[in-house]
């Protein structure tokens, strides 16, 4: 059965980000996001909310590894290639939002950050930390 067939699926693939736009891909290079297809989309299963897309820094690199949760080492038993500053990279919100309140949150990406992330950041300041120039 194509797609064309099943309107449901097409209406259900429409995720929208913190601008009420289509949400826009974060990364494919490191493939990331909780489905592994790219995007900052999240669903109930998905308990950490990886719906922040973000610009990776040196500090927040090390930021998170001093909080139990290094990106930086390459695990290639699970596929992860280990993240390096200016990859792009689906955040957890409540742990993007640590970082914001220990000042270590890294760039927002906001084409690319899913509109649930603001009932855990309020969106004046995603705006705030919003990605400026190119990667």
């Amino acid at each position: 059965m194509s797609s064309e067939t099943s309107p449901q699926t097409d209406c259900q693939a429409v995720d929208l980000n913190v601008l009420g736009k289509p949400l826009e891909v974060c990364s494919c290079q490191p493939m990331t996001g909780w489905f592994r297809d790219g995007h900052c989309r999240t669903d109930v299963g998905d308990l950490g909310r990886h719906s922040v897309c973000c610009v990776m820094t040196e500090s927040f690199l090390s930021y998170s590894r001093a909080q139990g949760n290094d990106l930086s080492t390459p695990m290639p038993q699970f596929g992860f290639p280990g993240l390096q500053p200016g990859d792009h990279w689906c955040v957890c919100a409540p742990r993007w939002k640590e970082a914001h309140e220990d000042g270590m949150a890294p760039p927002v990406l906001l084409e690319s950050t899913e509109s649930s992330t603001v009932e855990i950041i309020p969106l004046e300041i995603l705006k705030k930390h919003a990605h400026q120039g190119m990667t």
